[in-house]
């Protein structure tokens, strides 16, 4: 068993669990819905079906440490039972009694949620259904719901989907050129993802602006090892660079973005590939790992740094791809009041952000060297005084936003049932 210091919350809480499971890994926070969504531990399960599967978790609060050990995780249900009893150990969670619900963070909804869902087998079936669209997030997302059921069965299971809040996007967005008859029966169009991300950083930067979401225009910029940009239009996403699947868009860790649609097809004759070699190709070979042989942007500064060309040309592309997509969603807004950055390139790369940023004063768009190379992972403006528009880091925060919407998805549902009238 980890060793855990136990936070100190008040008693007769009501808390909500958030899992964002993995192909190998499960991420989990409990909150505290009595103190406004207050975290009080967080922490991951990774190497899920390998014997060296590995737990970290830490309680929230002044002095918290981070306690490590090995653990039994041969599926995501061992994982999370190893999750939920290292959660034991904090006196408030009193073996998930006093769980309201449990949050899963689900990436591909489809067509078939435009809201938070009360998970249930319809639910579960409509999930699954969507797996061609995105096989390797559907299934750890299912596995996770599925661990969550076996372990915590009377606690209400909430699934909160990373493309319900791009349902907005109007159809010149939201469409591909194809034959509508296709598409249409076949569900392909562009869906976006990170949702949960962009919605959480719109709202912090209306908030810092000190303005309503629905007077603004926002660029919400979520570079991590998934990527993607988002056009935000009072307070709704009016376009996003990811498409009927995570592959679309911005340059990624290990993802191409955007590619010829005659690629993959030529990839397949060329190399031999099968449609699952190129497939995982696109997606595990590709982009910044594609162009100098590793996905994590700290190592390719410092090849870059060291004289690699082919890592210097691969951080000029990254931030190029970007910086087009901010040009064009200043001409979908027609206007800019910010341009946010968030997740862990975003929030800690300074040098991204200003070579995203550089040549961008036809926009209004103008950083301030010196305010964005100060330290600090706190939210903050990096614009320089004169310009236009507001350049703002939002460290991002899903698990928080997953909370919120699973919490407020059962009480709605609960209004629901006591306004039915009795039979």
């Amino acid at each position: 068993m980890v060793h855990v210091t136990e936070p100190k919350p008040a008693g007769g809480l009501t808390l909500v669990l958030v899992i964002n499971s993995g192909s190998s890994s499960v991420k989990f926070e409990l909150f505290d819905s009595a103190a406004g969504l207050t975290s009080l531990v967080e922490g991951e399960i990774e190497r899920i079906g390998s014997p060296e599967a590995i737990m970290w978790i830490r309680a929230q609060g002044a002095g918290a440490t981070v306690d490590t050990c090995s653990v039994r995780a041969d599926d995501h249900v061992q994982a999370l039972s190893a999750a939920l009893d290292a959660l034991n150990a904090f006196e408030v969670f009193s073996a998930g009694s006093n769980l309201a619900v449990v949050g899963h963070r689900v990436v591909h909804g489809g067509e078939h949620f435009d809201r938070p869902a009360l998970i249930d087998d319809a639910v579960r079936e409509g999930i699954a259904s969507l797996a061609r669209l995105a096989p390797l997030h559907t299934h750890a997302n299912l596995a996770g719901i599925a661990a969550a059921h076996a372990c915590l069965p009377r606690v209400p299971q909430v699934a909160v989907f990373d493309t319900v809040f791009h349902r907005t996007m109007p159809g010149r967005a939201r469409e591909y050129a194809l034959p509508r008859a296709i598409a249409r029966a076949h569900g392909i169009r562009r869906y976006g993802f990170h949702g949960i991300s962009h919605a959480y950083v719109a709202g912090r930067a209306a908030a810092l602006l000190g303005r309503p979401l629905e007077s603004l225009d926002l660029i919400t910029l979520h570079l991590g090892a998934g990527a993607s940009a988002t056009a935000v239009h009072a307070g709704k996403s009016i376009d996003t660079s990811m498409g009927m699947t995570p592959l679309e868009g911005l340059v990624m860790a290990t993802r191409c973005g955007d590619v010829d649609p005659g690629v993959p097809m030529l990839l397949g004759e060329v190399t031999g590939r099968s449609r699952e070699e190129v497939h995982h190709l696109l997606n595990h070979e590709s982009g910044l790992q594609g162009l100098c042989g590793t996905g994590d942007m700290r190592d390719v500064h410092r090849l870059a740094d060291a004289g690699d060309t082919d890592a210097a040309a691969a951080l000029e592309l990254y931030c190029y791809r970007a910086k087009k997509y901010v040009g064009a969603y200043a001409a979908a807004l027609g206007r800019v009041d910010a341009l946010v950055f968030t997740a862990g390139v975003g929030e800690n790369d300074a040098e991204v952000r200003e070579r995203i940023c550089a040549g961008l004063g036809l926009l209004g768009i103008e950083i301030d060297p010196e305010k964005n190379r100060a330290p600090g992972r706190e939210e903050r403006f990096v614009n320089s005084a004169g310009s236009a528009v507001a350049v703002l880091v939002v460290p991002t925060d899903e698990e928080r936003e997953i909370a919120r919407l699973a919490l407020e998805c059962v009480r709605e549902t609960e209004r629901a049932i006591e306004g039915e009238p009795h039979e």
